[in-house]
């Protein structure tokens, strides 16, 4: 990817490559909330002769995130991340315990949903190889690119999965590791939701997702284990849970900041409930598709980098 200064003709901004892995390290740390939405728990977590890069913590899913960094290309995203998640696995009580003293609040066990748990590899570039790795529908490893610009200028992408179908439980007999770990940590597919629900559901759902696909280039989906979250550069906008017969559909923002002239939306604010934002809007037809499509785009310029 080329990236261009306009000073009344294209200049060509140089990428600034990183020297050290430390250097990735810091920046990342520094900013991790912003750019994973994560909190930040430890740099260099020390156990059992592993060496986690960073520890952090997802509030969103209540789990714990692993975050690698790397410079050389030469290593397996699939060994490594199995490692990671079994060591974690294996020693619950440690990672709570980090969580405690950093946070210098108290988390139980049960407050943790380690099914979610996951590992993020963080390089300038991976290859075609590792690239191909990933794409596994089941997988709970994630490629994220970062590159450094002259013009103190930062890009940072996740490596998309493309079609994915096959399942990584299909090379899991073949490694104990990846078996033992695939037990306990499930990552969530859309189909997982679709089949819950009723062919009236899905085709509803279908024509709401493709409306909001449609809104922007890079938006992208993520289905969690309650929600389908729908991101405009990796921010959520809105979150989807299907129930039968209806949808309900979450807009991110805060309370007073929706302009709802229908006031179809309702302030759920002081309301427990799984996706993000302070409204609720519950959908059974294609009637009001169009309004509430508005309300969204809404929620999507608010998120938007």
């Amino acid at each position: 990817m080329s990236i261009f200064r306009l000073v009344g003709q294209f200049d060509i901004v140089k990428e600034l490559p990183f020297r050290f892995e430390k250097d990735i390290q810091t920046l990342v740390e520094k900013n991790v909330d912003i750019l994973l939405h994560l909190e930040f728990i430890r740099s260099e977590f020390s156990l059992n002769n592993f060496r986690i890069d960073t520890l952090a913590f997802d509030i969103e899913t209540k789990s714990f995130v692993i975050i690698e960094y790397k410079r050389d290309k030469n290593f397996s995203v699939i060994d490594q991340g199995y490692a990671y998640l079994s060591l974690m696995l294996n020693n619950k009580a440690d990672f709570i315990l980090e969580f405690n003293e950093s946070r210098q609040t108290t988390l139980k066990r049960s407050d943790v949903d380690w099914s979610q748990s996951r590992v993020i590899f963080i390089s300038p570039q991976f290859t075609n190889y590792q690239r191909e790795a990933i794409n596994f529908k089941d997988l709970p490893i994630e490629l994220w690119e970062i590159k450094r610009f002259e013009n103190e200028t930062i890009s940072f992408e996740q490596i998309q999965k493309f079609s994915a179908k096959e399942s990584i439980k299909t090379i899991s007999r073949s490694d104990k590791t990846v078996e033992e770990v695939n037990k306990e940590i499930k990552v969530y597919t859309e189909q997982d939701h679709l089949q819950k629900v009723d062919f009236e559901t899905r085709e509803l759902y279908e024509n709401v997702k493709e409306r909001l696909m449609s809104l922007a280039d890079n938006i992208t989906m993520q289905p969690k284990k309650q929600t389908i979250d729908f991101r405009i550069d990796n921010n959520i906008f809105c979150d989807i849970i299907l129930q039968n017969k209806k949808l309900k559909i979450y807009v991110n923002l805060k309370s007073g900041d929706l302009q709802d002239q229908k006031k179809i939306a309702r302030d759920v604010s002081n309301v427990g409930h799984w996706g993000n934002g302070s409204y609720e809007i519950k959908l059974t037809d294609l009637d009001d598709i169009d309004y509430i499509i508005s309300l969204l785009k809404q929620s999507l310029r608010k998120n938007r980098k």
